[in-house]
């Protein structure tokens, strides 16, 4: 095993000692602060954890526990649900120390290694003695005195004096001095009580405290309570980041970072032979990572060079000068190193060393002439078939579940199994933006996600677009994605739209196909201000419907004066959203009212929808039926048809949510 990995009680997997800064929560002790000379996990299923160098070096077994001295307390890295410190009462979910024998005591790990004392005769906040309380001597009206803020949990109090003070402000010092500052002594001071003009941001780790810092007024200088504690060190030797020593500059200072080629503004980590400057959080960066935004590895370079303008994740310019990711499989991508370690991009896994993963991802083998053997289709072999046939609405791809109409497609001769050639193609695996970790191509849900029973077909709500499907998905984690979703990569180019669109999520953004307000991941424009919601991506571009003998083409709104009138709903329509229309005679209609919410589900299939049982059917019948929910006719092609007990059609997905809450199926 690699010198720098450990098998350390604390954590099931080897833990490996990390010389990166990184303001993170720490996985023993459940406090976020800057952790420096830590320990972090580079498994995959638990990568991205940082631990304190104490927490991870926690001992398996504390002999003589001051507040439980009759049994050893053993420590135990894992729990099932929340529990609650004996010693201190806090709740958490983190490693812990318990009992050995039968008792009921199980303290966290703070108070494990380090118990809090029941009296501390000389705190360094108070000229009095203070006492522990457990709980708070009155609920919700007892202020500490450091901080000015109320307690909720556990204190110490002066019994005299009749005050209180927070567990975590109790030893504070009224006055340091701190290595980063040496001129001065830093004050203690609230965080509330400073002048508009000050600075509130730590100048070492560049977090802003809730509470407290300590300043010095004369320079200008604050820092956080924990860089206090722990100050970073003044010098470092890392080898793979610079060659030379390293000196810290601890103030306030903008530079351009050479390891990742971004802005900093302070506390920077500087070469006095060669002018190297680094971000702290740049020292000792991944040497070959995986990324959510590009199909292959990684790797860092100290000097990117020529061939590259901009950064694969941000998309803003990146520097010949500096260092960088980059793809040795595509010429050309490049990334940010600040981009490509963000916590929403990376998995948090180092792959310096461990060889490349040589996984199959094709979807089929080649077996014969225009003759593939599908891994979805194992039992028979599907032929390529580009007769330019225009097919009607029930043949549909097993895949995306839209009308293959005169697409090319793999179809099966011996049964009605059908697939898009471009959905016959469509990765086994691949990564994606929603998760860090990679997506699975499932033609069949995975056990996790499937129904109990076997008689009905599975049906999923896409996390993306937010469509119920009975198609293939991209599986990762939780995360389950549409085929039409899990599939695309950036940038996406839309007809809709002639600039590139990536994806972001935003917080009260609008639509600009169908106007809908979008709390989530919307697909952007770098150029202009145009925003697309996912369900909207994915519309079709052309139709058929009852309501004309002609296709109907996606038309992506206009600037028009008159007024539109939906063909099959007879309401009026707004001609700068996005709707469908005949170019041969003009029908227009509602996107809505052209596809249902229901157009993802295979016809024939029987399903379970919330407990109830209904059967996917086309709306195909001279008279369209009335909904038993809303009793309305059925507008949409494709309805839900209620099966035994129950009897009736169900035409959206409103009433059928209505519904099944009163009409539920046991199966």
């Amino acid at each position: 095993m690699d010198p720098s990995h450990k098998i350390l009680p604390i954590h099931k997997y080897p833990l490996t000692i990390s010389s990166r800064f990184v303001n993170d929560t720490c996985r023993g002790c459940n406090v976020k602060a800057p952790i420096y000379g830590g320990y972090r996990s580079n498994e995959p299923s638990s990568a991205g954890l940082f631990f304190h160098k104490e927490c991870a070096e926690a001992p398996s077994e504390i002999l003589d526990h001051p507040s439980h001295p009759q049994h050893p307390l053993n420590l135990h890295n894992s729990l099932r649900k929340p529990s609650k410190c004996n010693l201190c009462g806090k709740s958490f979910f983190s490693p812990s120390y318990r009992c050995s024998s039968e008792c009921d005591f199980t303290v966290d790990l703070t108070c494990g290694i380090n118990p809090l004392p029941v009296t501390i005769e000389h705190p360094k906040s108070h000229h009095h003695p203070v006492v522990f309380l457990k709980e708070p001597a009155k609920p919700g009206r007892c202020q500490c005195q450091i901080c000015k803020s109320y307690n909720r949990g556990c204190s110490y109090a002066c019994l005299e004096c009749e005050v209180h003070f927070h567990v975590e402000c109790v030893n504070l010092s009224q006055e340091v001095n701190h290595p980063s500052h040496p001129q001065h002594p830093l004050e203690l001071l609230v965080y509330e009580s400073l002048d508009s003009d000050a600075e509130k941001t730590c100048l070492l780790c560049g977090e802003r405290p809730d509470k407290v810092l300590y300043r010095c007024s004369i320079c200008n200088f604050s820092i956080c309570r924990f860089c206090a504690k722990d100050p970073p060190p003044l010098a470092i030797e890392h080898h793979k980041t610079h060659e030379h020593r390293l000196v810290l500059l601890s103030r306030q200072i903008s530079f351009e970072c050479n390891a990742c080629g971004m802005q900093g503004d302070r506390s920077p980590y500087m070469c006095i032979q060669c002018g190297f400057v680094v971000h702290r959080t740049c020292i000792d960066l991944p040497r070959v990572i995986n990324i959510n935004r590009h199909d292959h590895r990684i790797s860092l370079t100290h000097h990117l060079g020529v061939g590259y303008s901009k950064c694969g994740i941000c998309r803003k310019d990146i520097s010949q000068y500096n260092g960088a990711y980059t793809c040795s499989r595509c010429p050309g991508y490049a990334a940010h190193s600040l981009c490509s370690t963000r916590k929403d991009v990376w998995d948090g896994v180092e792959l310096e060393g461990t060889p490349e993963e040589n996984e199959d991802i094709e979807p089929f083998k080649v077996v014969g002439d225009n003759l593939i053997k599908h891994f979805s289709h194992e039992e028979h072999n599907l032929r390529l078939n580009r007769d330019d046939i225009n097919r009607d609405e029930s043949s549909r791809c097993e895949a995306c579940v839209l009308p293959v109409y005169s697409d090319p497609i793999y179809n099966c001769e011996e049964c009605r199994f059908i697939l898009h050639e471009k959905c016959a193609n469509l990765p086994k695996k691949k990564r994606h933006v929603f998760s860090t970790k990679p997506f699975r191509l499932w033609p069949r849900p995975p056990r996790t996600f499937a129904s109990k029973d076997f008689r009905f077909h599975d049906v999923f709500r896409c996390k993306a677009c937010r469509t119920k499907s009975t198609g293939f998905r991209y599986v990762s984690d939780w995360w389950v994605l549409d085929v039409r979703c899990g599939s695309r990569s950036e940038p996406v180019i839309h007809d809709g739209h002639k600039h590139p669109l990536y994806y972001e999520r935003k917080k009260n953004h609008c639509c600009d196909a169908c106007y809908t307000q979008i709390d989530d991941h919307l697909l952007c424009c770098d150029t202009c201000d145009f925003d697309l919601d996912l369900s909207c991506t994915d519309l079709p571009k052309v139709v058929k419907h009852s309501c004309d003998d002609h296709p109907l083409s996606l038309c992506y709104g206009e600037n028009a004066n008159g007024k539109y009138w939906c063909d099959i709903c007879e309401a009026e329509t707004d001609p700068s959203r996005w709707f469908y229309t005949c170019s041969d005679c003009g029908v227009t209609a509602h996107i809505k009212c052209v596809l249902g919410d229901f157009s993802r589900l295979m016809p024939g299939r029987i399903i379970n929808y919330n407990k109830v049982i209904v059967e996917v059917v086309p709306n195909n019948h001279s008279s369209r039926p009335l909904c038993a929910e809303c009793h309305s006719r059925c507008r949409a092609p494709i309805i839900l048809k209620l099966c035994d007990p129950y009897t009736g059609y169900i035409c959206s997905d409103a009433c059928a949510v209505a519904i099944t809450t009163t009409r539920r199926t046991t199966i």
